[in-house]
């Protein structure tokens, strides 16, 4: 079965709108596990907008599953890392002022850095996991980077999947089999949500893990946080 990780952003979101500590980004951490999810996410940014600094250290201690947190391979998330021994560490391609994650790495152009980074992780035994697209050279380029997993962007599917879901799952189901072949691991994730979810895990091979938060957060105010995380693990299976 492929394992859920929540991320919890948009709890920190809520809570960083009025200041105080309602919703405890704590209590929901633990609540999530507590209701099935196998893992939670972060991803930490400069602007610390939602989840803070001090967050990932109150967090680490607290988690019994798996920690997985993203961001931008700057020095100063590198430190955080290295401080925090997260379980996974997933590096994304955004600028510090993006909104959201909107693309993977061009694992060609940046080879050196990624490489450099994926070592560094490396020495401090933090598993490793590269946000890509489908396009297979990029994938082929990430095996040689050494890095253990690699993250399908599914924002393209998710988009497509209203208006012709086998075209738009195709691409995906190719780069995992890419995946697969290289001796990578594959994890997925953006706008996964319970429409296109079953589909997608059933029809892409390999799929360790998805993390989702915004759509199962936004769900989580209609059907309650733990009927919902449920309702996502119903979807993997």
């Amino acid at each position: 079965m492929t394992r859920l990780s929540v991320n919890i952003n948009k709890i920190a979101t809520i809570r960083n709108a009025r200041g105080g500590n309602i919703p405890d980004l704590l209590k929901v951490a633990k609540d999530c596990e507590n209701y099935g999810a196998q893992g939670i996410t972060v991803h930490p940014r400069p602007d610390e907008r939602h989840i803070t600094r001090k967050d990932v250290f109150d967090l680490k201690p607290l988690i019994k599953t798996e920690f997985n947190i993203e961001g931008y391979p700057s020095e100063n998330f590198l430190t955080l890392v290295k401080k925090v021994l997260p379980s996974q560490v997933t590096l994304v391609p955004d600028p510090p002022d993006a909104i959201t994650s909107n693309a993977g790495w061009d694992t060609q152009k940046y080879f050196g850095f990624l490489t450099d980074v994926i070592a560094q992780l490396h020495a401090f035994n933090i598993r490793t996991s590269l946000f890509v697209g489908t396009d297979e050279k990029y994938i082929h380029k990430a095996s040689e980077i050494k890095t253990d997993r690699v993250e399908l962007y599914t924002e393209p599917y998710a988009s497509n999947f209203y208006k012709n879901k086998e075209k738009a799952i195709a691409p995906f189901r190719e780069a995992a089999i890419a995946a697969n072949q290289c001796g990578l691991g594959l994890n997925a994730g953006h706008d996964l949500n319970l429409d296109n979810l079953k589909y997608f895990s059933a029809n892409v091979p390999h799929l360790l893990e998805v993390s989702i938060g915004h759509a199962l957060i936004c769900d989580a105010i209609y059907f309650g946080l733990e009927n919902t995380i449920q309702m996502y693990l119903q979807q993997l299976k």
